[in-house]
């Protein structure tokens, strides 16, 4: 049995090992891009490359090929123009007051998602005398950022200002592609087809890594796959067309024989049914395993998937092992937190959230290791 508990040569100074598969990552891209073709493939690098390292991650997708990013705010786009000096590079949040001359001298395009950033762009673009490029979102149905069909309407009407502000995409935002059959796909795709009516001159990007496999209507001029390239699964209920991206081992601390009816963690909220093994795994919400999988989720020993007893803490979660043979899982030995037997959609699943927020949550204190090459290491 011990055969098939990892023992590799990782540091007993390192508690957990995240491994990230930066081959993957380059292969996910390429797959999408073959799937979006001939429309341009982005990548969406927010919240540093989906918390998996925006730094290793996005040299590589450059090599690979993609010459478009997507970021969530300034100070990321900022981060990724030192590390990409000749990208596009788009900063979803918009420009905000006062943000407009970085914006101007890192050379980052701007999501325009109302009018005042509409008119904080033209009066940048009027101040450095120069046609700057930017994005114009308008809302197709998820209320949240993008012009609205008023404004959008209203800033169709002035052709002068639309060709002052350097739009070089028309873009929008799916609510649902991960819902194939759901009535807001069309509904969606409808109200972006009369916004088209609006600025007929712009090229369109409407597509996340959902959105990639919902057909070619919904893909436009450019994609702008995220999750997908992390190994996410973007066909929910199907089998995952992605590579996985992300394995995390954790290591058994102690391993200790608890009687019938002796409780274990936090809140006593597990007891023993029989005398049973429980280990002791450290890894714990400040690592990014989320407490909400507490005697919920598992951790696989070779291929045997063993229950998680009691409430995940701040450094520790315990696992019932009696099911296996004695003395067949040591102090020191690596278990599979995620992997090849549960990826991090099933892990998600447990906890009550989705894939993005595994990965955006994993820890600083995890022991990280990138496979494949890479530029940077």
């Amino acid at each position: 049995m011990n055969a098939s508990i990892h023992h590799g040569p990782l540091s007993t100074a390192f508690p957990t090992l995240l491994t990230i598969d930066l081959d993957a990552v380059v292969e996910n891209y390429r797959q999408l891009a073959i799937r979006a073709d001939p429309a341009q493939t982005a990548a969406v690098v927010k919240a540093d490359a989906y918390g998996l390292g925006v730094d290793r991650i996005a040299p590589l997708l450059w090599q690979a090929g993609c010459r478009f990013f997507f970021v969530a705010t300034l100070d990321e786009g900022l981060h990724l123009r030192n590390i990409l000096p000749d990208a596009d590079i788009a900063v979803l949040s918009g420009v905000t007051q006062g943000s407009e001359v970085e914006f101007v001298t890192a050379r980052l395009i701007p999501v325009l998602n109302d009018p005042g950033d509409v008119q904080r762009w033209s009066a940048a673009c009027r101040a450095t005398q120069k046609l700057m490029p930017s994005i114009l979102h308008v809302d197709t149905g998820m209320a949240r950022l993008g012009m609205t069909t008023i404004q959008a309407e209203t800033l169709a009407q002035d052709r002068a200002a639309v060709e002052k502000i350097g739009i070089q995409f028309l873009m929008s935002h799916l609510a649902c592609p991960d819902e194939p059959d759901h009535p807001k796909n069309h509904q969606q795709l409808n109200l972006f087809r009369s916004f088209r009516m609006l600025f007929p001159e712009l090229k369109t990007s409407f597509a996340n890594s959902s959105g990639l496999f919902l057909g070619r209507d919904y893909f436009g001029d450019l994609v702008r796959p995220g999750c997908a390239l992390y190994g996410i699964n973007p066909t929910p209920g199907k089998p995952n067309p992605m590579r996985p991206v992300v394995r995390l081992m954790a290591r058994v601390l102690q391993i200790r024989d608890v009687m019938t009816g002796d409780s274990v963690g936090y809140g006593a909220t597990w007891q023993a049914s029989k005398p049973s093994r429980i280990a002791t795994i450290a890894i714990g919400y400040a690592d990014g395993f989320f407490r909400s999988a507490s005697n919920i989720g598992h951790i696989y020993i070779g291929s045997i998937a063993l229950p998680l007893v009691g409430r995940v803490s701040m450094d520790l979660i315990t696992a019932d092992i009696t099911a296996l043979p004695a003395d067949s899982v040591r102090s020191g030995d690596m278990v599979e937190i995620i992997g090849p037997n549960r990826d991090v959609d099933q892990v998600a699943q447990d906890a009550g959230t989705i894939g993005y927020e595994i990965l955006t949550n994993l820890g600083q204190r995890l022991h990280r290791q990138y496979r494949g090459d890479n530029p940077l290491a």
